[in-house]
């Protein structure tokens, strides 16, 4: 059997949307709309779920890839852009910490909120308030780690599959989406 066989599940066969999932986004990485089309008998909200979850997985190895340049010294307070920072709200009230930091409570915060009952119990709005601080992960290394968010985008269309799933589920206005459109953020015509 050839690796691209050992990942071809089939969505409501013998394994769950997870693994139906990540099928996908092994054998269709780049093909950013297969990837978001619901499958049939799959609840919307259990696909956006489904969705969360890998994308946080993703993001959690891109993140200990920017550790080795994104530090307490470098970029000692979370920043997007050079006007917009962002405070982190878990050390007891809400207050500046460093961008490496903040991405790791994000990213801590997601995945508490996603296996709290195995999503069950969460709604859309939970979903934009998580989405809307995992996109300011994404913008902090755009905007400040350009080369390293290009070389990783380029290789697994991460940021492209969050965005193109943000404006599908209208998880995020787009007046926060501040990172210029690229070419696989943009759904095809």
């Amino acid at each position: 059997m050839r690796e691209e066989e050992c990942f071809a599940w089939a969505a409501g066969g013998a394994a769950g949307s997870q693994e139906y999932l990540q099928g996908l986004v092994r054998q269709a990485r780049f093909d950013v709309s297969r990837q978001l089309a619901e499958p049939a008998n799959t609840d919307r909200l259990q696909w956006l779920f489904e969705h969360l979850r890998q994308i946080c997985v993703e993001l959690g190895f891109f993140v200990s890839q920017l550790h080795g340049e994104c530090t307490h010294q470098t970029c000692p307070v979370m920043r997007a852009n050079e006007t917009t920072y962002y405070c982190a709200g878990n050390h007891g009230h809400p207050r500046p910490c460093s961008a490496i930091a903040y991405a790791v409570h994000t990213l801590d915060f997601a995945e508490r909120q996603l296996s709290r009952a195995g999503g069950e119990q969460l709604s859309l709005r939970h979903f934009q308030s998580m989405v809307r601080r995992l996109y300011r992960v994404f913008g902090h290394a755009y905007f400040h780690h350009r080369e390293l968010f290009e070389r990783r985008e380029s290789a697994t269309y991460l940021y492209a599959r969050f965005v193109r799933l943000a404006r599908k589920y209208e998880l995020a206005p787009e007046s926060q989406i501040i990172i210029p459109d690229l070419p696989t953020t943009v759904e095809p015509q």
